[in-house]
């Protein structure tokens, strides 16, 4: 049948009335004029052959373009690693978590890898970066919740917070920045900070949580403007989510005794009337990851259904 349809997808009605034709008169060998006459007659009248169909081009957004994600092996880090795959760009998962997150580059194929990568620690920074070769987009997502009110966290409860989310962000913003200098297609890049709406509103029993993402809220605009007045053309902007429903919140829900309240009390605090999804906090990464935000920069992209209005 390759003589009528070809090695392309046919055109629906090709593929419907024509098939027919053919079916029938190899089924039945007096009706084999339908093969040689009638059908060839009706491609050329309609003029549906598969090799005149109009092509349809995909667009990737992030096409050609390499990017690290820390804290990619989950949560919301994993639903920014599977939209920016699935537009184009080259994923490096890094994250403590060697078990999943080796596990979610081999489900991605060769688009994704993975890094083991304490974004605390500045020679895991230089190492992870010195062997990834040149990045176009970095996305500051790993860090840490420390519940507590300023008279329950206690110091080191307080540092390792500032560790993880704050030397994380600094440490990935200062190497990501030369990485992306020393880049041979030319200085350039986008940073995405994971920061929260507790970076802009305070509860009472976030203490070192809120000071940590407002300090991430801060060092994002400080990054923006250096970057701009040096003309490296590197943006950097940070999201800030409201609540999502990530693993992490079915935790919580498991380890309370009114775990529907709690939940009730968290879709309260959102307008919009329901909590976000991780696709929802990927879909803005990956518009600051494009070259569509490219007058963007030093903002802040509050992805919270409405509660910092």
């Amino acid at each position: 049948m390759k003589w009528l349809i070809g090695d392309k997808n046919c055109h629906k009605f090709q593929s419907t009335h024509l098939l027919k034709f053919i079916v029938a008169s190899e089924a039945h060998p007096p009706l084999a004029f339908l093969r040689v006459w009638v059908a060839p007659v009706v491609v050329r009248l309609f003029d549906y052959r598969a090799d005149r169909a109009p092509q349809r081009t995909m667009i990737m957004r992030l096409n050609e373009k390499t990017a690290l994600v820390t804290g990619g092996a989950s949560g919301l880090g994993d639903a920014i690693v599977r939209r920016f795959v699935a537009e184009g760009a080259r994923v490096i998962i890094a994250d403590i978590d060697g078990e999943n997150g080796r596990a979610l580059a081999l489900a991605l194929g060769n688009m994704a890898s993975f890094a083991l990568l304490d974004v605390s620690r500045e020679e895991d920074w230089t190492r992870v970066l010195a062997e990834s070769g040149p990045i176009d987009i970095i996305v500051n997502n790993a860090g840490i919740t420390t519940h507590g009110s300023i008279e329950d966290v206690t110091l080191e409860q307080f540092r390792h917070e500032f560790d993880v989310d704050v030397v994380g962000v600094f440490l990935g913003c200062k190497y990501g920045i030369a990485n992306m200098k020393a880049n041979p297609k030319g200085s350039g890049g986008s940073i995405i900070n994971m920061s929260s709406l507790c970076g802009v509103r305070a509860q009472a029993d976030l203490a070192a949580y809120n000071a940590a993402k407002a300090a991430v809220t801060h060092l994002t605009k400080s990054v923006a403007m250096h970057c701009a007045t040096k003309g490296y053309g590197i943006r950097c902007n940070s999201i800030h989510p409201g609540v999502i429903h990530t693993p992490i919140l079915d935790k919580v829900l498991a380890q309370v005794p009114n775990p529907d309240e709690v939940y009730a009390g968290w879709v309260s605090t959102h307008p919009i009337g329901r909590i976000g999804r991780p696709e929802e906090i990927a879909a803005m990464a990956l518009y600051l990851a494009s070259d569509e935000s490219a007058f963007t920069t030093g903002g802040e992209f509050r992805v919270d259904g409405g509660s910092s209005i």
